[in-house]
């Protein structure tokens, strides 16, 4: 797709080139306008604000594609917000918390210890719950448990990432879709006029590229939120091994004595 892309634009750019050429030699012979004509001309110009200059390319590059990669770009900002603050409410102090079981094991045992992870949110109180619960079976069965419920909880906070990254693949896709269709109808305008015209080029050319433009720029908004997501998952996965790793040791001391 690039290269059918790239050999468009290379002979559509060659053909202006040659019409602007021949332009400029027939307009040799003619009188130049003076500069206070163009002076006058940017001076009048006003500035368009940044929503009108929006919605103009937006309807410059096709209601259609523009639409479908605005709504690629609602989907997945709208999964990666949820997904950030699920993350965010999964966060849980994980040295305070093995305090506090340590504590309660010494005071009032394993049943104890349950309460304070049944009333903690985030999936290292749920690890620890559901090792806890087979306590009595031995250090082994908990650690089996522990591993099998923390890949449980892994799926649960990787849940969504890859719709995101589908959207992702899909916005710049549908750009470069929208690019390719662009320039057949600009050929086609060519073969209807009958004449290959610069402005012609240029417009079909423009309007072409600007959903190849919409497209880059949701893909790179998306990867922006896709990684932020899965430093956070990195950093709660460490956090639920270390944990794991001390209560293990913990259970292990205590069922020793």
């Amino acid at each position: 797709m690039f290269l059918a892309v790239i050999g468009l634009m290379a002979t559509s750019a060659n053909i202006a080139a040659a019409q602007e050429q021949a332009a400029e030699d027939s307009a040799a012979t003619e009188s130049v306008a003076p500069a206070n004509d163009f002076s006058a001309l940017t001076a009048g110009a006003k500035e368009v604000p940044l929503n009108q200059a929006i919605k103009t390319k937006f309807i410059e590059g096709g209601p259609g594609f523009m639409s479908c990669i605005v709504l690629c770009l609602i989907i997945g900002l709208a999964l990666a917000i949820e997904r950030i603050l699920y993350l965010l409410f999964s966060k849980t102090n994980t040295k305070k918390l093995l305090a506090q079981i340590e504590k309660a094991l010494d005071e009032g045992g394993v049943e104890k210890a349950k309460d304070i992870c049944r009333n903690t949110r985030g999936p290292v109180a749920s690890i620890f719950y559901q090792g806890l619960l087979r306590a009595d079976q031995g250090v082994d069965v908990v650690e089996k448990t522990i591993v099998s419920y923390g890949s449980v909880q892994m799926s649960l906070m990787e849940n969504g990432l890859s719709w995101i990254s589908l959207f992702i693949a899909v916005a710049p896709s549908l750009g470069f879709l929208g690019t390719v269709i662009g320039m057949i109808e600009a050929f086609d305008a060519i073969q209807s006029a009958g004449d290959i015209s610069p402005n012609i080029v240029a417009g079909g050319m423009k309007v072409a590229l600007i959903t190849t433009v919409a497209g880059l720029i949701v893909a790179m908004i998306l990867q922006l939120f896709y990684n932020y997501i899965l430093s956070r998952i990195d950093s709660l996965s460490v956090d639920m091994e270390d944990s794991s790793i001390s209560l293990i040791d913990m259970l292990s001391k205590k069922m020793a004595k």
